[in-house]
């Protein structure tokens, strides 16, 4: 499971990358500072100066939230899943 949160973040992080590369022809180390700095909910770092790059900028925020929110849930989920196994809670005792 920790698999899919893994893909889940780098293929978030590669497509703001390409989006930020062709989008604002920012070189990729750039590309890469301002798609994680949105990505983590911290905003771009450089000024964005194109119409297409804000469009994507902003649709991209609005997408690392919610792929924020789809990974805490699944953190979450797992992290509730181990306790619920630990103290037993939710077995029932079949035929007996």
């Amino acid at each position: 499971m920790y698999l899919w949160v893994f893909l889940i973040i780098l293929g978030s992080l590669s497509g703001g990358m390409f989006g930020f590369h062709h989008f604002e022809k920012m070189v990729w180390i750039d590309a890469y500072e301002n798609a994680a700095m949105l990505l983590l909910g911290m905003g771009p770092l450089a000024t964005i100066e194109t119409k297409g790059g804000k469009i994507f900028a902003g649709t991209y925020a609005l997408f690392s939230g919610t792929v924020f929110l789809l990974v805490i849930t699944i953190i979450f989920a797992l992290v509730v899943h181990r306790f619920f196994h630990k103290f037993h809670i939710g077995e029932e005792k079949l035929g007996k």
